[in-house]
C-alpha cells in the first residue's frame, strides 16, 4: 500500500453503500435529470472513490443535486472503471474522464448523453503508476494526467466522440532532488492555466510546481520554467485566482498555503511565505485542495486531519489571502472539494467517513452552512458537481 492509500486508511471505516448502486460491471444506472441540469432543478453529481479498497464503491458514483436544498440522492453506478479516485469532464459537458489509480495506472472516458445513460468509451494506459489527478485542456482535445507513484505527467488525444487516443507524450520529473522524507517525484496534480498558455504539474515529492507548454498540434509537453517552495512542505494542489494572475498552493506536509505570483508571459510561478491554514495545533492535518469563488471574492480550503473547511478572503486583486476562521465538515477525512457551478454550493468528500458534505455558500460573505446532514457515498474521495 503506497502512502496515498495509507494515509487514506490508517483509521478503520465502515462505509455505507449508494443506495440504488449498481454491481461492479453492470450496466450504468439510468439518471433522470440530463448533465447539465434537469426538472425541479436537479443537477448531476460524479462521485469517485477506490474500488480495491475494502468498503470502496463499484465504480463511479452517479448522483444528483437540487440546487435550491443542496439535498443529494443516489442515482446508481457507471461499473467497470477500477478505483476512480479523481474525476474531470470534457469543457462541453459531454464526456466525463477518471484516472484508474492503480499500480498499472490507467485513464477512462466516459459519454454523457443528454437525458441518458453514461456509457464507458474506453480505457487507455496511462503510462505510469498511481495515476491520481486529471483536467481536460480547455480546448478539449487533450486529457492531462499526474501519476504519483511514478513521478511522471501524460498527455492523451481526445477524439471527436470524447473517446481517448494512444498516449502522446509521457514526462518524468527528475530534478531538483526529493525533498526530505520522499524517495522520488510525486506528480500530483496537472492543470491548464486560466489564460490557457501554460500547463502546471504540482509534485509533492521535489517540492516544485513544474510549468509546460502543450503543443496543440502534437500533444507533446515541452518545460518552460519550475518552481520550488521550502523543502519538506509537500505541494499537493494549486488553485488559480479567476483573474488569472496568481495562484494558492496547498501544501500538504507543513500544513501551509502559499500564494505565488503568476507570470503569464513565462508561466513562472514566484511563490510567497508560507501562510496559516488556522487549524488546530499539533493537528497533522494535510491540507488537501483549495477553491476560489467564481467572483473570486472567497477560498477555501480543505484540512483533512482537522476535518475543517477554512474560508479566506482574497484581497489586493488575489495577491493576498485572509484567514477568517475555519467551520467542520461533519465528516472524516475531507479528500477533495468542489463548488457547484453556480457557486452557491459546496460539496466536500470525505473519504474516512464514506460521506460528501454539501455547504450553501453566502455570496456576500462566503460563509459555510451546513445543507442537511452528509450523503453516505462508499470511500468518497472525489465530488463532480455538474
Amino acid at each position: 500500500m503506497n502512502r496515498r492509500r495509507f494515509i487514506g486508511t490508517s483509521l478503520a471505516v465502515t462505509t455505507a453503500a449508494v443506495t440504488g448502486a449498481a454491481p461492479a460491471g453492470a450496466a450504468p444506472a439510468a439518471v433522470g435529470a440530463p448533465a447539465g441540469g434537469g426538472a425541479r432543478g436537479q443537477r448531476r453529481l460524479f462521485l469517485g472513490t477506490y474500488t480495491s479498497q475494502p468498503g470502496g464503491g463499484t465504480g463511479i458514483g452517479i448522483a444528483t443535486y437540487d440546487e435550491a436544498t443542496g439535498t443529494v440522492t443516489a442515482a446508481g453506478t457507471i461499473g467497470g472503471v477500477p478505483d476512480p479516485s479523481y474525476l474531470a469532464v470534457h469543457p462541453s459537458g459531454r464526456s466525463l474522464y477518471a484516472v484508474n489509480e492503480r499500480e498499472q495506472g490507467g485513464v477512462t472516458a466516459v459519454d454523457l448523453p443528454p437525458g441518458g445513460s453514461p456509457q464507458v468509451l474506453g480505457t487507455r494506459d496511462s503510462g505510469g503508476a498511481g495515476p491520481c489527478h486529471l483536467s481536460v485542456h480547455p480546448g478539449g482535445r487533450w486529457l492531462l494526467s499526474a501519476h504519483y507513484t511514478s513521478g511522471s505527467v501524460a498527455v492523451h488525444p481526445i477524439d471527436a466522440s470524447g473517446a481517448l487516443g494512444e498516449r502522446t507524450d509521457l514526462v518524468t520529473h527528475s530534478t531538483p532532488p526529493p525533498g526530505p522524507g520522499q524517495q522520488g517525484p510525486h506528480a500530483h496534480q496537472i492543470v491548464t492555466a486560466p489564460d490557457g498558455r501554460h500547463v502546471l504539474a504540482v509534485d509533492l515529492g521535489t517540492d516544485t510546481v513544474y510549468t509546460y507548454r502543450l503543443d496543440t498540434t502534437a500533444g507533446k509537453l515541452s518545460r518552460v520554467s519550475s518552481a520550488t517552495v521550502r523543502p519538506g512542505a509537500g505541494p499537493r494542489h494549486l488553485t488559480f485566482h479567476p483573474a488569472g494572475r496568481f495562484a494558492y498552493l496547498a501544501d500538504e506536509l507543513d500544513n501551509t498555503v502559499v500564494v505565488c505570483a503568476y507570470d503569464l508571459a513565462s508561466g513562472r510561478l514566484t511563490p510567497g511565505d508560507p501562510q496559516p491554514t488556522g487549524t488546530r495545533p499539533g493537528v497533522t492535518s494535510y491540507p488537501a485542495q483549495l477553491v476560489v469563488t467564481g467572483d473570486g471574492a472567497f477560498a477555501y480550503l480543505a484540512n483533512r486531519g482537522d476535518n475543517t473547511l477554512t474560508r479566506y478572503a482574497v484581497e489586493r486583486g488575489g495577491a493576498h489571502l485572509r484567514l477568517l476562521g475555519t467551520v467542520p465538515v461533519d465528516g472524516d477525512f475531507p479528500r477533495h472539494l468542489a463548488l457547484s457551478p453556480s457557486g452557491r454550493l459546496l460539496f466536500t468528500a470525505n473519504q474516512r467517513s464514506g460521506s460528501v458534505s454539501v455547504f450553501r455558500v453566502d455570496g456576500r460573505t462566503g460563509a459555510l452552512s451546513p445543507a442537511g446532514r452528509p450523503f453516505e457515498a462508499p470511500v468518497a474521495v472525489c465530488a463532480l458537481p455538474l
